[in-house]
């Protein structure tokens, strides 16, 4: 099968954290949702487990209290962070990218539409090999997710504070003791046309070859 490199590298490329512009007004269509939730399901899970479970959000005061928690939550977190900045400003990028945060967090409760990943079992403290099989086996999927999504103009965004209120954000929820939530993802219709590509650092500069350090 020959695939169209040029439009999935688009998709790669230009999928990332949609903040400022989800359309706070226009909901998401449920069928939409479940073919791309359908897509997910396809990733890779550990040892063929598919433990993992989707909890869809759209009910207005659910999500209006989920939201107060993570409001609460990155406040807190910029408060820290900011105790521990050094006096130097941040650079225009972590500008742009602290708004955006803060544009999010005071309207996380206005969004059409919550996705909660989420996996059978908990974290073990003590296991680096369990906790990478837990996380693994829901992060590809997310992912994938997020991609199947953003091929049909909508955007969302990878976000883990609300996890700082797990229990209270549980207990709305109704999601047992014996799962994990992986992320809250945020999702909307973006506003404008596309996205570009990120400015990132190239992979030459971060890639080892067969021992680290080793480029």
């Amino acid at each position: 099968m020959n695939f169209d490199l040029a439009s999935v590298d688009y998709i790669l490329e230009t999928t990332r954290s949609v903040r400022k512009r989800l359309d706070l007004q226009r909901p998401v269509p449920r069928d939409t949702v479940m073919r791309c939730l359908e897509i997910a399901i396809q990733a890779p899970t550990g040892s063929n487990s598919q433990g993992w479970k989707w909890l869809v959000l759209t009910d207005a005061d659910k999500k209006a209290k989920i939201g107060e928690y993570y409001r609460e939550s990155w406040y807190a977190y910029a408060r820290n962070v900011g105790r521990g900045a050094s006096d130097s400003q941040p650079s225009e990028q972590m500008q742009r990218v602290i708004s955006s945060a803060r544009y999010l967090a005071d309207h996380m409760g206005e969004v059409p539409m919550m996705i909660f990943p989420c996996v059978q079992g908990r974290a073990a403290d003590s296991s680096p090999a369990v906790n990478a099989g837990l996380y693994g086996s829901i992060i590809p999927a997310a992912w994938s997710l997020m991609l199947a999504l953003r091929a049909r103009g909508i955007g969302a965004a990878w976000t883990t504070l609300h996890l700082s209120y797990e229990s209270e954000c549980n207990a709305i929820l109704g999601i047992p003791d014996d799962v994990t939530t992986a992320a809250l993802l945020p999702v909307a219709f973006f506003t404008g046309d596309t996205f570009q590509k990120a400015k990132r650092v190239p992979a030459s500069q971060l890639t080892y070859w067969e021992s680290w350090g080793e480029s």
